[in-house]
């Protein structure tokens, strides 16, 4: 039923065409011609404006033969970088790039996989409820597309998102996520010759730091404090540092008791942290940013798109996991406005690399599972 060459043609194409996030113009370009080609009506959102991408979200509607409920279908159509030419390359069943970018299979196979599926429906005259396609720009970058997605656009109350590695999983839970970026300013001052008048940013933080639990916190949630700035030369006491971490936790309870408890040691940390240099009292400061990143998501058991996947994944004999995630995907932007979207494995690994790759083998079952879904929705 799914034609091998041609979906590995699809992915092909695709990943030769650049597409990094806030440039998906090219590949937005060719998604419509592709998806005309399928009597497809296609629609823009206005949400350029606000990402800074080149390109607006497409929603696609492809007419339904048969009556029901619309289902969703989702990908993104930005890539993370090294991605300025990429060359794929096919050996062995597997693609790679061939020189120093990422591939794009992240999510490029998620897109020719949809597109596999509608070819096969039209092949083999397949009834099926109306389709909805969503086409999400600047995912990889903080999920801005679905975050400023014109959702009036968008009538299903159902989806699958095609976004993740593997092929043997279905994602029902996914995390919510804090992301802060903290500023301690200490006092600078020449550290040979007077190191006692000056208040180091860096010591505070990582005084701070040396306190936290960070990592694994237990199997729900996570911290990190990703990236650390600060200082201008070996011989001043540094007068600033920036601290940009996050916490992802399935639970909001425990979500904001280790924000807080990272916020609120920093907090300790600078308090205490004070001079006096010339009968004058100096003490450090602090700012904070904190936003909350995505909701967490959470697919009931028994809700009807998962046991639509799970019930088609067993009639044709395809092994696949009820799973949660530790990531957060678009799936959790469209879970909060009310569409239940769960998140299907697309073949992709190694992704976020140069390493990344994919099996056409892979392409093609999930593929094939898709048409099964679509059939039975």
């Amino acid at each position: 039923m799914i034609n091998r060459e041609r979906i590995s043609n699809e992915f092909c194409r695709q990943a030769a065409i650049d597409s990094p996030s806030f440039k998906e113009a090219a590949m937005a370009t060719y998604l419509k011609q592709r998806f005309a080609s399928f009597g497809a009506q296609i629609q823009e959102d206005q949400s350029a404006t606000q990402t800074g991408s080149q390109s607006n979200n497409l929603v696609i509607r492809i007419p339904g033969t048969k009556s029901g409920a619309p289902l969703l279908l989702s990908a993104h159509m930005d890539t993370v970088g090294p991605a300025e030419g990429v060359e794929p390359v096919l050996v062995d069943g597997v693609f790679r790039s061939a020189g120093p970018t990422i591939l794009g299979a992240d999510d490029k196979a998620g897109l020719a996989e949809i597109i596999e599926a509608l070819e096969v429906l039209r092949e083999q005259k397949i009834d099926h409820v109306p389709l909805e396609i969503l086409v999400t720009v600047c995912e990889e970058i903080g999920l801005l597309g679905a975050k400023h997605l014109d959702f009036d656009l968008v009538t299903a109350k159902r989806g699958i998102a095609l976004d993740t590695t593997g092929i043997d999983h279905v994602i029902h839970k996914a995390p919510a996520a804090n992301r802060f970026k903290i500023e301690i300013f200490g006092q600078e001052a020449h550290a040979g010759v007077v190191p006692e008048n000056g208040i180091s940013a860096i010591q505070i933080a990582a005084r701070a730091i040396s306190r936290m639990q960070l990592g694994r916190i237990d199997e729900e949630t996570t911290a990190n404090i990703g990236i650390i700035s600060g200082g201008q030369a070996t011989n001043i006491i540094p007068r600033q540092v920036i601290l940009e971490g996050e916490v992802r936790s399935h639970n909001p309870a425990k979500l904001q008791k280790q924000t807080r408890q990272i916020i609120g040691l920093l907090e300790e940390e600078v308090a205490q942290a004070r001079i006096t240099v010339n009968g004058t009292e100096i003490t450090a400061t602090m700012a904070i940013e904190l936003r909350d990143d995505y909701p967490a998501m959470h697919v009931d058991n028994q809700a009807e798109i998962l046991q639509l996947i799970v019930q088609t994944a067993t009639a044709i004999d395809f092994p696949l996991q009820v799973k949660a995630a530790g990531g957060g995907s678009d799936a959790n932007i469209f879970n909060a406005h009310g569409i239940e979207t769960v998140i299907l494995g697309t073949g992709m690994t190694n992704v976020h690399s140069v390493e990344e790759e994919v099996r056409v083998d892979d392409m093609v079952q999930i593929a094939r599972l898709l048409v099964e879904v679509i059939r039975r929705a």
